[in-house]
């Protein structure tokens, strides 16, 4: 029996990775069924829901084309009722595994369809695909109503709860401090405990990420890690969290980030073919994890992954993975390999510094503007403390031990990780391994 088609999320890591194990779209009983985060949403397809799909294959007005993006710089298909009015829509970006490795809109049209499995999907559940080139074709509708069938944000609700009441809290009370010529102690405390929020739910998320983690049980039938030939550059943090997985259900590449890469094995969008590249001479350069229309949808460079002593070794159980069939296949004259951008070519980055910053715990879309604000927030509460410490010395002493703890709460991980990755993780291998020599 054939397995129904499921749609995998785009990559992602730390409290993002509960949305690649657990976030899927599929078709079950005439219906497109979603599960994300413990929820499940329901869309009928057929008389009162989906009759009808298009695809908008057109990218907002404001969005880039160097570096990835927004999911939705990808498009989206609108599913439609008999009358045209939109029932739900499915935002492709999100449903593309190497959408945050790739530049915004790098595989367009019909090549994106069958890359997300959207394509199977809807033909799995009957429903007609069209595709509008242009966001004024008539076809696509005005685009509002209906839900959206994403596989939800990446980090948990009670986060943002905490983080939302918190920040509400502490802007009122920053409001009123500011401009207010005598300040009461009970306002600096809560203006204090509620900007301690932020480091202490940060860190809980942290916790609840790795414990999360701990819990989650998958079947891995092969693994794979790189075996780097000599000089390559590979770092020990490249070595230690870059791998392959091949799973029951699904084959998984993970980076030295964290952010693993979810593809299916069975399907109409699957992963089926493993090509070894060679070059004019018949030295391998790398391989090439293949879907649907021969598309290629990672790299493995020869080099860094399969170029050391046992490098052979992990070549061949790679090319055991049952669903995949090997080949090989031979650059003619100066082609260049990869052609274009794909996932894999960027897994060991330039620098030390860039490591240290994609191992980085992720942070919410406003990047390093939220770490500013938390900073900022704790160290007001500081200097409000000493400013009411003559009128109301208990609240004071609460202000000013809670913003240093929230300021010691945000450094000291920074530290960590910063230190750790320039004098161990992000040295070359080689590196460490002739200091290691050099001690004994």
């Amino acid at each position: 029996m054939t397995e129904a088609p499921a749609l995998r999320p785009a990559a992602g890591r730390g409290p993002g990775l509960e949305r690649c194990h657990g976030s899927r779209l599929s078709v079950e009983d005439g219906a497109l069924v979603l599960r994300a985060r413990g929820r499940t949403r329901r869309v009928p397809v057929g008389d009162g829901g989906v009759a009808r799909a298009v695809f908008v294959d057109a990218a907002p007005a404001d969005a880039g084309r160097g570096e990835p993006g927004r999911p939705d710089a990808w498009g989206e298909v609108r599913l439609q009722d008999r009358d045209g009015a939109q029932v739900a829509r499915i935002p492709l970006g999100d449903w593309l595994p190497e959408a945050p490795a790739l530049p915004e809109r790098a595989v367009q049209g019909e090549q994106l369809l069958e890359r997300t499995g959207v394509a199977g999907l809807l033909k799995a559940a009957g429903v007609p695909l069209h595709v509008a080139r242009d966001r004024s074709d008539p076809r696509a509708g005005s685009g509002k109503g209906g839900v959206s069938l994403g596989p939800g944000p990446a980090f948990p609700l009670w986060y943002w709860c905490v983080r939302g009441v918190a920040g509400t809290l502490w802007f009122s009370a920053f409001t009123v401090v500011v401009f207010s010529d005598t300040v009461p102690g009970r306002l600096v405390l809560l203006l204090a405990l509620t900007a301690l929020c932020g480091p202490v739910a940060r860190l809980a998320l942290r916790a609840w990420t790795r414990l999360r983690a701990g819990r989650r049980r998958v079947t891995v039938l092969e693994r794979v890690t790189p075996d780097p030939a000599p000089g390559s550059g590979a770092t020990v943090r490249f070595l230690r969290d870059t791998e392959v997985r091949v799973q029951d259900r699904d084959l998984v590449l993970r980076d030295l980030g964290g952010q693993e890469y979810w593809f299916p094995r069975t399907g109409a969008h699957a992963v089926t073919r493993l090509v070894k590249v060679l070059d004019g001479t018949g030295r391998p350069v790398g391989a090439e994890l293949r879907g649907p229309g021969e598309q290629v949808r990672a790299v493995f460079p020869w080099d860094l992954w399969f170029g050391g002593a046992d490098g052979a070794d992990g070549w061949s159980r790679l090319c055991g993975a049952p669903g995949l069939a090997v080949s090989e296949r031979r650059l003619g004259g100066k082609r260049t390999w990869p052609k274009g951008p794909v996932l894999g070519t960027g897994l060991l980055p330039r620098t030390g510094r860039d490591a240290r910053r994609m191992a980085r715990f992720p942070g919410t879309a406003a990047g390093v503007s939220s770490t500013a604000v938390m900073a900022f927030g704790n160290l007001f509460s500081v200097i409000q403390g000493i400013r009411v410490a003559g009128t109301a010395p208990g609240p004071a002493a609460v202000a000013v031990a809670a913003g240093a703890l929230g300021l010691v709460l945000q450094a000291v991980p920074y530290a960590v990780h910063e230190l750790r990755g320039r004098l161990v993780l992000d040295r070359t291998a080689a590196e460490r391994t002739t200091n290691e020599e050099a001690r004994r």
